[in-house]
């Protein structure tokens, strides 16, 4: 069975961002592609959040549509999904400093030759093709140690008062590779490293979780 799998620098989350799996990601992500950035330095700069907080006894907090919902550092933590993530990759691209995967990536970059999108609902096979055989990683939700998807808990949202339920084990990690049966991750959560995870049982829990993917094209 040959297996496709690009060789990307691994980051834990462990020790210090146990709610941080899209930062994390995104941060590998970046860079494989040439910016030389920190976890602390991508939270601190591109990534938009904001705290949950009780009214009267009711939770209220904000739309992870829009930003993270908690602090990446606090394991209580929600998390975030995918435009938050385009809008942050869109930002720290714009300053890459330095060696990427491949010169020809790197230049692209440095030349604007790229862009950050938002491939939820593509298919997982499409995004092989897009992407990894591309030589590009993609940014991938769905589920801790893929295990069931739980629905709850729910909070009230700042900006309307609608209520918004999350959809519990969300996890972010970074599609690195494939072989005929399974997907190969560089999975943040525990110190997973290199892990990979049956095709079927994969897609499974990615639509479990709105089917969220986020790539960066690149024009070399």
């Amino acid at each position: 069975m040959t297996a496709r799998v690009l060789q990307v620098p691994y980051i834990d989350q462990s020790v210090r961002y146990p709610t941080g799996c899209e930062s994390v990601s995104a941060v590998m992500l970046l860079r494989f592609l040439g910016v030389e950035i920190t976890v602390d330095e991508f939270i601190g700069s591109f990534l938009e959040r904001r705290d949950m907080e009780e009214r009267d006894g009711v939770i209220y907090g904000p739309d992870p549509w829009k930003c993270f919902c908690g602090s990446p550092y606090d394991e209580d933590s929600f998390g975030c999904y995918a435009p938050v993530m385009c809008n942050a990759l869109g930002k720290a691209l714009k300053e890459p400093t330095g060696k990427a995967a491949g010169e020809e990536i790197l230049k692209a970059i440095c030349e604007g030759r790229y862009e950050v999108v938002d491939e939820t609902g593509t298919p997982t096979e499409t995004l092989l093709s897009d992407y990894i055989d591309k030589g590009l990683p993609v940014l991938y939700w769905a589920c801790i140690n893929m295990r069931e998807p739980i629905v709850g808990p729910s909070w009230k949202l700042y900006e309307t008062g609608e209520e918004f339920t999350w959809i519990s084990n969300e996890h972010c990690m970074l599609l690195v590779g494939y072989d005929e049966e399974g997907y190969y991750f560089n999975d943040p959560f525990e110190n997973h490293g290199l892990i990979r995870y049956p095709r079927a049982l994969a897609e499974d829990r990615h639509a479990a979780q709105h089917g969220m993917a986020v790539g960066v094209k690149v024009w070399t």
